[in-house]
């Protein structure tokens, strides 16, 4: 989670430098796979073959979208917000496992999604006419995110984590680049040291997180995620003194709760408790 806040105030800089979103999104993966080269010389041809290279497709799709609406948002509204918004994740993960994978709805379940959206609407307050561009394609972002960590974990079944941050990033490039490609502008001196940041942290980040979702049980590892928000607020504020507001902090208290209660819930009956 550190990381992950890492990655975003190096990429709100790079964006303050003038490098554009889409070009952002890019780069890092860019920056990822050629972190990731020692590992591949070490593992070998081995860890860029798999038989789920179907699934890998449709995880990277969902990442794409969720990369390119979460960067777009962050280079508009400040980076708490943003981070707040994300925590809808697992609630738009639970709804993607209702519908895509046909898992019985249980009252507890749509009880923690109505919660879940009650505190979206405790950020967002739509009296205020506060939900804009940025708002939306953190909503976005949330949603695609939420559907990949679902892919994510299935992946996970057949293949180790360090193959499935090599082959999400090195099919990631190629793909981010077409976007890139349309609104390309060499970035300047200055953003390089940023962009070399902005790739380690997402190597690392993406590596330390797939590894924990792989060594123990969704609902333990989801406990960390709220972590992400106070680190992403101190590294804001003194990268950029941004802040955010007390309601933006109760919201994603209340989003986290509904998340964690729906990812304990469904361990809890995988285990066969009630």
């Amino acid at each position: 989670m550190a990381l992950l806040a890492g990655l975003a105030v190096f990429s709100r800089a790079m964006m303050n430098a003038g490098v554009h979103p889409f070009q952002v999104v890019f780069l890092r993966n860019l920056f990822a796979v050629l972190m990731l080269v020692p590992l591949f010389l070490w593992r070998g041809p081995s860890l860029g073959s798999t038989d789920q290279i179907g699934l890998y497709f449709g995880r990277v799709l969902c990442s794409l979208v969720g990369m390119l609406s979460w960067f777009y948002a962050l280079s508009i509204i400040p980076i708490g917000e943003v981070t707040a918004i994300s925590f809808l994740s697992p609630l738009f993960g639970t709804v993607a496992a209702i519908f895509l994978l046909g898992e019985t709805v249980r009252w507890r379940r749509w009880a923690a999604l109505v919660v879940g959206f009650a505190g979206a609407m405790i950020i967002l307050r739509p009296s205020d006419t506060s939900i804009g561009v940025g708002q939306l394609c953190a909503i976005l972002s949330a949603m695609s995110m939420g559907l990949t960590a679902i892919l994510v974990k299935q992946l996970t079944g057949r293949d180790d984590p360090d193959k499935i941050v090599f082959l999400t990033n090195l099919l990631l490039t190629p793909m981010s680049l077409v976007p890139a490609l349309f609104v390309w502008v060499w970035p300047p001196l200055a953003a390089w040291p940023l962009v070399l940041g902005m790739g380690l942290c997402a190597m690392l980040g993406h590596v330390a997180l797939v590894r924990g979702y792989a060594a123990t049980d969704a609902s333990l590892a989801m406990t960390f995620e709220f972590s992400r928000l106070p680190f992403v607020v101190l590294l804001g504020y003194l990268a950029f003194a941004e802040t955010i507001d007390t309601w933006t902090w109760i919201g994603a208290f209340v989003i986290f709760a509904a998340a964690i209660y729906i990812t304990r819930r469904e361990s809890l009956l995988r285990a066969g408790r009630t």
